[in-house]
């Protein structure tokens, strides 16, 4: 009986081993397939010669939005 328990446990354990082996190998393709992604994002921004314009367009708005956001703190700060 007790070497049926000691086989029992040593099947589960692999079976259990083998199952984080595959989790982890899934997890491994999927952070490749990630890294991949990312680094052919790399390319395309290091391969673009100058910023979009709309972007740049889009930039100075959102500043102009904090310069007025701080403004407006600024002078809330000051009536308090």
């Amino acid at each position: 009986m007790a070497a049926e328990s000691v086989s029992f446990r040593i099947t589960r354990s692999t079976e259990d081993l083998a199952q984080t082996v595959a989790a982890l190998s899934q997890r491994l393709v999927k952070l490749e397939q990630r890294l991949a992604a990312l680094e052919l994002q790399l390319d395309r921004v290091a391969a673009e010669p100058e910023p979009d314009p709309d972007d740049l367009l889009r930039l100075d708005r959102v500043a102009s939005l904090l310069a007025d956001c701080r403004n407006l703190l600024e002078d809330d700060a000051q009536a308090a």
